[in-house]
């Protein structure tokens, strides 16, 4: 195949690819420019859990994520992919070491951004010890990263969401992109109604779950600063603009998301539902939103939200 022919095939399948649907190597190789990702610790390295034997699991070579650097329109970036396929993308003491390595390095270079696309049900029961202090560490290693000038930008849209510890990792990146099939919570619908009961919350109930952890409301709350729709271009094209556009990271910053998320609680405080937070941001037809194209709910959010950076 000629360059041109194959640059075209790309192009065509960042258009038509689910980010949902794809793998962390497919979300890689589409969203990095072509033939420009290298991988840090590779499949001939057979960096899987130590642990997973021990209960009987299998393993697998990367332990459920891919970190490495490429480029992206040109620019220099390291990545890391969660792959939500295996053991549902969750943290272990390989998997975690990995991130956090990865994080350290982009503080000791400072001039390449991070791209973390996260897929993640939390932290592997299997090893919980470890990989609770794998969550320590990675955000710890964010922390860092960002004091030192580096751009972090989360991207969720996968199978498994954002949860648990991951949840937590995200709230500390530069910058966020969802999709409405991205989740993002601390804890997932299950433990929530295993521990509260299934009248706090009943995790049968799939357009709960959406309309309360669903990548629509965290954009119109805050807990996210992009929405993009489920193409691997259009995640692209978030990726590219936010790490160009999120903020820097210092006192002034800290204390503004201190602020910000103090008005959200007394503004929100009250309210059993997100359909009585959407009322409350003054958003009429509420029942319309979880049916909303893309583009629609892109104008709405940017109506009530601020700052926007939402692309399709």
């Amino acid at each position: 195949m000629s360059t041109s022919k194959k640059w075209e095939s790309e192009i065509a399948d960042r258009e038509t690819t689910s980010w949902y649907e794809a793998s962390a190597r497919q979300r890689i190789q589409l969203l990095l420019d072509a033939d420009s990702f290298q991988e840090f610790i590779g499949p001939e390295h057979r960096e899987a859990s130590p642990h997973l034997q021990v209960f009987d699991l299998p393993e697998q070579f990367d332990d459920g994520i891919i970190v490495g650097r490429g480029r992206i329109a040109g620019a220099p970036v390291f990545l890391a992919a969660q792959e939500g396929r295996f053991m549902g993308g969750a943290f272990g003491e390989v998997h975690g070491a990995k991130l956090t390595g990865l994080l350290r390095a982009a503080r000791d270079i400072k001039s390449m951004p991070v791209l973390i696309l996260f897929d993640t049900g939390g932290v592997r029961l299997q090893e919980a010890n470890a990989g609770e202090l794998a969550i320590a560490e990675i955000m710890r290693a964010l922390i860092e990263a960002r004091v030192a000038g580096v751009k972090v930008v989360g991207l969720i849209g996968g199978r498994a969401g954002c949860y648990g510890g991951g949840g937590l990792i995200a709230g500390c990146c530069s910058a966020l992109a969802v999709s409405e099939q991205g989740r993002i919570s601390v804890s997932g619908p299950e433990v929530i109604e295993t521990n509260r009961g299934v009248e706090e919350f009943d995790s049968k109930d799939r357009a709960l779950v959406w309309r309360t952890m669903g990548g629509k409301h965290r954009r119109l709350i805050g807990g996210a600063d992009a929405f993009t729709d489920d193409t691997i271009e259009s995640f692209r094209n978030i990726a590219i603009h936010l790490i160009s556009s999120a903020p820097g990271f210092g006192e002034n910053e800290l204390k503004a998301e201190q602020l910000r998320l103090e008005e959200r609680l007394q503004r929100f405080g009250n309210c059993n539902d997100a359909l009585d937070i959407w009322r409350a941001l003054g958003i009429s037809e509420v029942e319309a939103i979880p049916v909303m194209d893309v583009l629609d709910f892109i104008a709405l959010a940017n109506r009530n939200q601020e700052p926007h950076h939402d692309a399709r």
